[in-house]
């Protein structure tokens, strides 16, 4: 029996857990917020809020700590490990520009795709590289090492050693290190910044970063989403559906997914295995809007739509509110079709507005279902998936068993998890192949049973109007170019 901790440094706070090695049970727990910034951030900021969150004695008696952070941020560094300008976090738009140069600039999006089995986006750290350049010269070409959130603060936390290190599945959000081959892509770093810089050295799933100068182990890290999944317990035959304004879809699987279209992503995850992901541009955002159109909250929303039944009297909400990715329809808006005298009220469009958007949703699931991916249940996360419509609904449409996952901190818990196996393979205790064994999530299971023929022609009713409305989008796919 040991105690380890998880720290997961998100884009707004700083959340620790501290476990037991062999429950996972967690015995204390930290919180701090992140300063209100904007795109640009000082990285001590994250220090300063690690420590606000273990004040009083939270990591006493702590033997290991795993580090979890936000995924897709970028640390420039100089030559002697000093960042160069304020870090440049996941969510920055500001490298929309700079990612359409780049996909141009190897060839077009199947060229990135076999690269390293992701297309250049405005999030992704090859993008922030390609507009640091454009952008702010003087600083680009002082660059001479790359970090991510996550590397810096293991870094930190070592006392900032001479060897660097991140991990598999922060290294696959870069967009310049592949999954498929567990190699960097020099030339792509190149293409976007102008010259080769310092990267550092991935390392595996239970291999320690380091020690602390007072002994304290430190586990390998990982991004947040690679993290949550760990934490969650999910394996081979799971699926995982996030429900934000956009929506993800991502299953474990045991081969990297090469996708000439881009539309999957290859990352990796925190175990050895492979995160293949599918993105959607709209999902919450779908009913917040229809919700804002009928002058109610969600909850009201998904009261109206129980008041309805499956297929909403007819009406079909295609949910391309904002373009969509997955068909790739960037340029699209929504559509609402069959629209009668009879289905013209209330709850048949807040019917049809969660139909449509957990069609979309089903449409990205079965992308990875058409790739050989196995799909037996699907964890459904985010405050959405606490509606009732959603529970009622979802698992018909999304054809598998539904599991909704109490609310904790899983991404500090995989981190944590990851701390007890790197602890374990230190003692000889654990396998390097195999992690500890911590239950899976306390959870609420939802079966489609008896409705599963309904919601087949539910999706049946979506996909005729996407084909009349959108012929060929999925078949198609994106350009090359």
């Amino acid at each position: 029996m040991g105690i380890v901790a998880g720290l997961d440094s998100s884009s707004e706070s700083t959340r620790i857990v501290v476990c037991d090695t062999d429950t996972g049970a967690v015995l204390r727990h930290g919180y701090a917020p992140h300063p209100a910034t904007g795109s640009d951030v000082d990285p001590q900021s994250w220090l300063l809020s690690l420590g606000e969150a273990a004040e009083g004695g939270l990591l006493e008696g702590v033997e290991a700590i795993g580090v979890s952070a936000q995924q897709h941020g970028l640390l420039p560094l100089d030559a002697g490990g000093v960042v160069v300008r304020p870090a440049m976090i996941g969510n920055d738009r500001r490298a929309q520009a700079a990612a359409a140069d780049l996909i141009d600039a190897l060839g077009g999006r199947t060229a990135w795709a076999q690269a390293v089995g992701s297309v250049p986006q405005a999030g992704l750290a090859v993008a922030k590289l390609r507009w640091l350049a454009r952008t702010e010269p003087e600083s680009a070409r002082r660059v001479a090492e790359l970090l991510q959130p996550h590397d810096w603060l293991v870094w930190q936390l070592l006392g900032r050693p001479a060897r660097r290190t991140t991990d598999r599945g922060a290294a696959s959000g870069t967009g310049y290190w592949s999954a498929a081959t567990g190699a960097y892509r020099t030339d792509l770093v190149e293409l976007a910044l102008g010259h080769q810089v310092r990267l550092p050295e991935v390392i595996g799933p239970a291999e320690p970063a380091g020690h602390t100068p007072e002994g304290l182990l430190i586990s390998a890290g990982t991004g947040e989403t690679m993290a949550a999944a760990f934490g969650l317990g999910v394996g081979i035959g799971d699926a995982v559906v996030s429900l934000g304004a956009s929506g993800s879809v991502f299953a474990v699987h045991h081969e990297a997914l090469a996708d000439p279209s881009g539309t999957i992503t290859a990352y990796a995850d925190a175990t050895g295995m492979h995160l293949p992901v599918v993105h959607t541009l709209n999902a919450v955002r779908v009913l917040r809007g229809t919700a804002e159109m009928l002058g109610c909250d969600l909850e009201e929303l998904s009261a109206l739509a129980l008041k309805s039944t499956p297929g909403a009297s007819g009406l079909v909400f295609l949910p391309y509110l904002e373009g969509e990715r997955t068909p790739h329809l960037p340029h699209t808006a929504g559509t609402l079709a069959g629209l009668r005298r009879e289905s013209m009220r209330p709850e048949h469009l807040a019917r049809a507005a969660f139909e449509g958007m957990l069609c979309g949703l089903a449409d990205a699931l079965d992308v990875l279902r058409g790739r050989g991916v196995e799909v037996r249940r699907i964890f459904l996360l985010g405050p959405s998936a606490e509606l009732p419509a959603i529970r009622a609904i979802a698992p018909a449409l999304l054809g598998a068993q539904v599991v909704v996952p109490q609310p904790a901190e899983y991404a500090a818990l995989g981190a944590a998890r990851q701390a007890a196996w790197a602890l374990g393979v230190s003692r000889a205790t654990l396998s390097p192949q195999q992690p500890p064994a911590w239950p899976s999530a306390a959870s609420q299971v939802f079966e489609p049973a008896e409705e599963l023929a309904v919601g087949q022609a539910v999706r049946q009713q979506y996909v005729a109007v996407r084909e009349q409305t959108h012929p060929g989008a999925f078949e198609a796919g994106p350009a090359a170019g």
